[in-house]
């Protein structure tokens, strides 16, 4: 989708109101503020089951998304969920302020830059590290992946601890999907994968290899995953910071996220799921 049509797009479906006043000290306060009634978010088309693409829909789905929904879901602010195609488009297009809302994304220091990042996160993403069934290596820490090849998936982030351990000690090849390198993987071509756990595991049942892979115990690395609102967004308020804010400290009350988590893996399982349910790969907790 282009910059052109996001554009128009957004002109079409935002409409701005203008705040109420304030009461301070007893006296009434007149505050004008942009506030708008529909927002536009996006998020990685190709996460599951925090976001994906179905098949033959327009919109995306997942975890983060109705997190999103839910957050604000008594605001009165309107969600308008697009699918641009790929991770690298959407967040191009929420840094540029041509989308609102990144739905699912990794805090880091770059990305403060151009992004509020909304507390609570979504959810915990704990990541593993996936090696050949049978060709697991003793591993007591980050240190025993030095002088071995591995991959990760383009864009991905494991936490600034990890993040900086592997740009200086590690061969971390980055691969443009997790598909391509779980396969890589399973070709002998690679000592291990670092990906996260649900996405492995999603991949893992769609691909069939659920019986090639085994995952490294006491590899977990965990994350926090985050709704993103663009500093060039002209939703980008107070108001709906706030709203975002107060909505995702309700919903992590709830543990709705460990709710959502579980629904959003059996929809995305259930295509590829066998006649007799397919184990999970052995994941030690």
């Amino acid at each position: 989708m282009s910059m052109s049509r996001l554009s128009s797009l957004q002109q079409f479906t935002r409409l701005c109101a203008l705040g109420a006043g304030l009461l301070i000290g007893g006296d009434t306060l007149a505050a004008v503020e942009n506030s708008c009634e529909r927002i536009v978010a996006t998020g990685n088309p190709d996460y599951p089951p925090l976001v994906w693409a179905p098949e033959g829909e327009k919109a995306l789905t997942g975890v983060a998304i109705e997190m999103l929904q839910l957050a604000l879901k008594d605001s009165g602010i309107r969600i308008e969920v697009l699918d641009l195609g790929s991770r690298a488009k959407a967040l191009e297009a929420v840094e540029a302020g041509q989308v609102d809302v990144m739905a699912g994304l990794y805090l880091s220091r770059e990305r403060l830059q151009t992004l509020d990042f909304v507390y609570p996160a979504i959810i915990d993403v704990p990541s593993v590290i996936f090696v050949r069934r049978g060709a697991a290596f003793p591993y007591s820490g980050w240190q025993d992946l030095q002088g071995r090849h591995g991959a990760a998936q383009q864009g991905s982030r494991f936490g600034l601890s990890f993040d900086t351990y592997a740009a200086d000690n590690l061969a971390l090849e980055r691969l443009s999907t997790g598909e391509a390198a779980l396969r890589k993987l399973l070709d002998g071509k690679l000592d291990y994968v670092v990906l996260e756990r649900y996405q492995g595991l999603a991949l893992a049942q769609q691909m069939g290899v659920d019986a090639q892979l085994d995952t490294l115990e006491g590899s977990f690395i965990n994350a926090p995953l985050y709704l993103a609102v663009s500093h060039n967004s002209v939703c980008n308020s107070p108001a709906l910071r706030s709203a975002l804010a107060l909505g995702m400290q309700e919903l992590a009350q709830r543990n709705e996220a460990g709710r959502l988590l579980d629904k959003y893996r059996q929809l995305w399982a259930a295509p590829f799921r066998p006649a007799t349910e397919a184990a999970d790969i052995p994941v030690a907790e």
